[in-house]
């Protein structure tokens, strides 16, 4: 009796352990089931993937590169990662003590890799299920496309394109949902527990991530797209609620302006978008100084002077021809494609590829005036509607996207414009070299070819130093018979401010402007033709030669040098007459003429004009120096003396007053002598 009541009592104390491990090795199979179902999966996976990469891309040859670019996406770089993850989940077998936690460690390591590739593959998810629907519009390259399919994987089905496209997007979701069935087999006492616990944990992060990233993208995609809108297009978008938006935004941006309300900072973004807008200053820049480099190329290709005959006497100007025509056939047009090619074309796609994201930063301004506007109301009144509520999502979703992305976009151009830079300089160097070996054998039939260098160049320059003396002594000799240079008539009422600026600086600064000026900037000013102003430097503050900076007797500011020429100042009555009056010890027995300056002709009168003039309207007349003058009226309609009414040739119209001189009278013999 007694020894049957403790096996009694030694079975009903026993029937717990049994039942524990019972429960764990029941776990323990179910864990290693998950395993097992986790490895089998993955190579079968991977194995997919490798077959849409190799088998099925390939034999898509009817459509085009493009297409193929967006179904298939960044899946070369999605076998990389899996690859890489899943032998590493194979190593795990041959430590099965160990297994769990090591592929808890594995998917700890793999978790940034793994966030990236499938950003990229599901951001470009929904653009290839759009090509897909084209696709079924076309019922002959669907049959194609998935008899294709169907005989590299018959498993596919009808789905064809979808049932692959959505496979790496099943896989990524499907990795916390595996890992949390091999979590609930473990015992939360082993130690492997808390790391897959954290495994799971981040596997759940990189889906919540990835959504977020394509919900940001797709917010952004309404942004990006720069539509080149005409202005009735732009009007006929105007209704009632994009007035109240913009008005709204205005007056945010008005009482920010204002100080009435605290400005957002954020400078993270504003770093960022500063060294964004650097980067496409330099393009903008480094593209405009391309194009001129070409058009100069182009021009210098248009000119070709041995295919003239220079009239040169000697062997130079024969090796010279020969070695030009080469160049100017080969070397030179072959230069011209490769830098359209390696340079300009690379420079434009760099700026196109600028437009989104600039487009994308303007748009954050709009709605981060939104999100300011919103979060007013929210701390006043508690509360937001739904459109609200979406123009704050909207806002934080731009820039999320932006401080995220803008980082990589930054390095990813400045990376293409130094390759643009180095492919432009590589371009220089080979031309410099090849025209330096094809001009060795024109350079060795020279007759100084045995000097060394050093010699050769001194040799040059003494030889250019002649020929230029010898040309500056010819052009001195030139201009001593030249006629003087012909001055725009001074506009009415001028001659007061030329006075004051003669007085002030001196004949030698004043200069007259050749044609209207209009100023663009702040410090640039407008000016007439005709225009006398005094120069005070021929510079601008940053050393630019083309502005200079002048006073016109009453304002400063900056006009173009090459709408500028020396000032001949008109000279005096005296002067004149000291001009015409004859030496004392002039041997001439018939001196030249007097010619009297009249600043006020009297009515109908005979003169000559001293001066050339060119009318500006159909209010005056033309004059050339030396012409017959006819002055009908010695002032204009408002009582001005310092305009005439005259008639030339049978025309009548206003001349300046003091470009007229009276006619002298006939003597019987020559000119009359002056008084």
């Amino acid at each position: 009796m007694t020894s049957h009541g403790d096996d009694a009592l030694s079975s009903r104390t026993g029937a717990p352990d049994g039942d524990d491990r019972l429960s764990e090795d029941r776990s323990l199979l179910q864990q290693r089931l998950a395993v097992r179902e986790l490895l089998d999966t993955e190579v079968s996976y991977l194995h997919v993937l490798q077959l849409c990469a190799s088998d099925i891309r390939s034999r898509l040859q009817q459509l085009p590169q493009g297409d193929l670019d967006v179904l298939f996406s960044n899946i070369d770089d999605i076998i990389k990662v899996n690859s890489r993850l899943l032998h590493d989940l194979q190593e795990t077998a041959s430590r099965e003590e160990e297994q769990v936690q090591l592929i808890g460690n594995a998917f700890l390591e793999f978790q940034e890799e793994l966030e990236q590739v499938y950003k990229v593959y599901c951001a470009s998810y929904e653009q290839a299920l759009l090509l897909v629907e084209t696709y079924r519009k076309e019922p002959e390259l669907q049959r194609e496309i998935q008899g294709i399919i169907e005989a590299v994987l018959p498993q596919a089905g009808p789905s064809g394109l979808s049932f692959l496209l959505v496979i790496p997007l099943q896989r990524i979701t499907k990795y916390p949902l595996l890992l949390q069935k091999i979590l609930e087999n473990t015992l939360p006492d082993a130690s492997a527990y808390a790391v897959l616990q954290r495994a799971t944990s981040a596997l759940q992060d990189v889906v919540t991530n990835i959504n977020e990233y394509k919900r940001r993208k797709e917010v952004a995609s309404k942004y990006t797209k720069v539509e080149p809108l005409s202005l009735r297009e732009r009007l006929a978008r105007i209704n009632t609620h994009t007035l109240s938006k913009k008005t709204t935004r205005l007056s945010q941006l008005l009482k920010q302006e204002a100080g009435l309300v605290p400005r957002t900072e954020d400078k993270e973004f504003d770093d960022l978008e500063e060294k964004f807008h650097w980067v496409s200053l330099c393009v903008t820049e480094l593209k405009s100084n391309v194009a001129a480099y070409l058009d100069n190329l182009e021009a210098f290709l248009r000119f070709r002077p041995q295919d003239y005959n220079l009239e040169i006497p000697g062997g130079p100007v024969v090796q010279y021809c020969y070695l030009a025509r080469d160049l100017q056939l080969q070397a030179f047009p072959e230069f011209k494609q490769q830098l359209e090619a390696q340079v300009w074309q690379p420079l434009c796609s760099l700026a196109k590829a600028l437009a989104g994201p600039q487009n994308l930063i303007k748009k954050r301004l709009d709605k981060l005036l939104d999100f300011e506007r919103v979060e007013e109301k929210l701390l006043e009144v508690g509360s937001m509607t739904y459109e609200e509520e979406a123009a704050r999502h909207t806002y934080q979703a731009l820039n999320s996207l932006l401080v995220a992305e803008l980082p990589q976009f930054n390095q990813l151009a400045m990376r293409w414009l130094s390759q643009i830079l180095c492919a432009f300089v590589t371009l220089q160097r080979d031309l410099a070299k090849q025209v330096l070996q094809r001009a060795e054998d024109s350079l060795a039939q020279l007759p100084h070819h045995h000097l060394s260098e050093p010699a050769f160049r001194k040799l040059v320059e003494d030889a250019l130093g002649q020929t230029s003396h010898q040309l500056r002594a010819f052009q001195e000799n030139f201009e001593k018979v030249l006629p003087p240079p012909t001055t725009q008539p001074l506009l009415p009422g001028a001659e007061r401010q030329v006075q004051a600026l003669l007085s002030r600086y001196g004949p030698g600064k004043l200069y007259q402007v050749t044609s209207n000026i209009s100023g663009a900037g702040t410090l640039d000013l407008t000016l007439p033709r005709g225009h006398i102003v005094a120069l005070l430097q021929n510079k601008d503050t940053k050393g630019n030669s083309s502005r200079w900076l002048v006073d016109t007797g009453g304002h400063r500011g900056y006009v173009p040098a090459g709408k500028l020429e020396v000032y001949h100042v008109v000279p005096s009555e005296e002067e004149l007459r000291g001009q015409a009056r004859p030496h004392k010890d002039s041997q001439h027995q018939t001196p030249e003429p007097t010619l009297a300056p009249v600043p006020s002709v009297p009515t109908v009168t005979q003169v000559v004009a001293v001066y050339p003039f060119v009318a500006r309207s159909s209010h005056e007349v033309s004059l050339q120096a030396g012409q017959r003058v006819t002055v009908l009226e010695a002032q204009d309609k408002k009582g001005n003396p310092e305009w005439s009414l005259v008639e030339v040739n049978g025309q009548k119209g206003y001349v300046p007053s003091s470009f007229l001189a009276r006619a002298p009278s006939p003597a019987p013999w020559g000119w009359s002598l002056p008084s």
